[in-house]
């Protein structure tokens, strides 16, 4: 990450971090400071037995550190519950921390960010300057990590999943279709949103999506609003067609549709890409987008086609008359058994999944999975294997958290323990999968 714009900061914060292995509980503090960037220099590298090791004491589970990423545009919901002080950690010109990425082997494409921004990082001794990049364990561990498929057929962990938080709806926007991005040798970002009821204590300004536009318009209507990007608010979401959004529910979005998401706290599991291109030039409040966020990945000397800008789309997909139909995401029951709940929150594509496990106070279950997975703590406290699990209620920059983990294909399938153990208050946990894990 870079220092640009950072002044320094004197205070610094200690913590109390605990890893039990069998029947013994470590203690010990963590001191950081609370703005302080994380150097490029100070993440650490090893070579793989180091971190076979580093898995085989955590027995197959990683201990992930937050990773948070700032945007030059909206304004933040200040629902990622990052302390107040800390929401332009990164520098005024950054912008505001509206995004956590998790299990993320990714970089930002946002420009300006560091060389490392977006990556996750492991927790390795509880000491925040130590941290090692998520993408080294993937890189040197391979199918030992992730699973023989993903690595035969991806060679890499194919994807991350993010948090997003944004108080303004975002614009209309569209991740390239498949065939645009072989024209440009980048990766296609498909998606699937969840929102979670735990990070949304209010919705923002506006809580309603759109996504595509309506059956009854034209590639030329379309077209004639796309040529005022650079002369007037060109009003494209007059085109296309909102849902209000319901919590607790989600969306499958596919590369190539065009969507502007609502003003919620948004889970959003998705693909190894952040490729993307602007169709709205005025948003929100009038925050204004140029020309060169509208023209972004067309091959060069394409900028200024607006044939080429049309044809990154799938216009297909974009005028379904059941749109809703088609990629509505209810909860769909995985499993239950004594004490816990499990359901499918993203489902029925061929990228990403993800489910929720609902554990009631006191219970202590063994959960078995079909491949290597990401998680988040979204509310209470307990064991996750052999680590304290719980959900912060407020979270300085720079400061481990005991939220995020990481587990391996052979772990999964093995089982993980999970025990809640608040007498009165479940324990939420949100998993995140590559296409490997069953999904329906």
């Amino acid at each position: 990450m870079s220092n640009k714009g950072r002044q320094p900061t004197s205070g610094r914060l200690r913590a109390a971090c605990h890893l039990v292995v069998g029947n013994l509980t470590f203690a010990f503090m963590v001191q950081f400071s609370p703005k302080a960037p994380l150097r490029e220099e100070q993440i650490m590298a090893m070579n793989r037995n180091e971190l076979l090791s580093i898995l085989n004491k955590g027995e197959g589970i990683l201990s992930l550190t937050p990773t948070w990423v700032p945007r030059p545009f909206n304004r933040p919901g200040k629902r990622l519950r990052l302390h107040p002080d800390d929401t332009y950690a990164f520098g005024m010109k950054r912008g505001a921390i509206v995004e956590r990425w998790f299990s993320s082997v990714t970089k930002v494409e946002t420009p300006g960010g560091g060389e490392h921004e977006g990556l996750s990082r492991v927790n390795v001794d509880g000491n925040p300057d130590h941290a090692v990049l998520f993408k080294h364990f993937v890189d040197e561990l391979g199918a030992d990590l992730f699973g023989r498929e993903l690595m035969d057929k991806y060679g890499t962990w194919p994807m991350y999943a993010k948090l997003y938080d944004y108080n303004e709806p975002l614009f209309h926007h569209v991740h390239h279709g498949e065939a645009a991005c072989a024209r440009v040798g980048v990766t296609p970002k498909h998606e699937h949103y969840f929102f979670p009821k735990q990070y949304n204590n209010h919705l923002g300004m506006r809580p309603t999506t759109f996504f595509g536009f309506d059956p009854s318009v034209t590639k030329e209507e379309v077209k004639s609003r796309l040529a005022m990007h650079e002369i007037r608010d060109s009003k494209i979401l007059e085109l296309s067609r909102g849902f209000a959004i319901q919590l607790g529910t989600g969306w499958f979005t596919p590369a190539g549709v065009v969507h502007a998401p609502g003003s919620l706290c948004t889970y959003e599991p998705q693909w190894n890409s952040d490729v993307m291109a602007l169709w709205e030039n005025v948003v929100g409040s009038g925050e204004y987008f140029d020309y060169p966020w509208l023209c972004g990945y067309l091959p060069p000397g394409k900028e200024r086609d607006l044939d080429a800008i049309l044809d990154v789309a799938d216009w297909d997909l974009n005028m379904l008359p059941n749109y809703r139909e088609k990629f509505f995401r209810p909860p769909v029951a995985n499993e239950k058994g004594d004490g816990y709940v499990q359901d499918w929150i993203c489902y029925g594509n061929n990228f990403v999944g993800a489910k929720e496990l609902t554990i009631v106070p006191g219970a202590s279950v063994t959960i078995k999975d079909k491949a290597a997975y990401g998680c988040l703590v979204v509310q209470g406290r307990g064991m996750f294997g052999n680590f304290i699990c719980e959900s912060p209620t407020l979270i300085r920059y720079g400061a481990l958290t005991a939220d995020e983990f990481y587990v391996c294909n052979k772990k999964a399938k093995e089982g993980v323990v999970v025990k809640n153990t608040s007498p009165v208050e479940p324990l939420v946990i949100l998993k995140h999968f590559g296409p490997d894990c069953g999904m329906p």
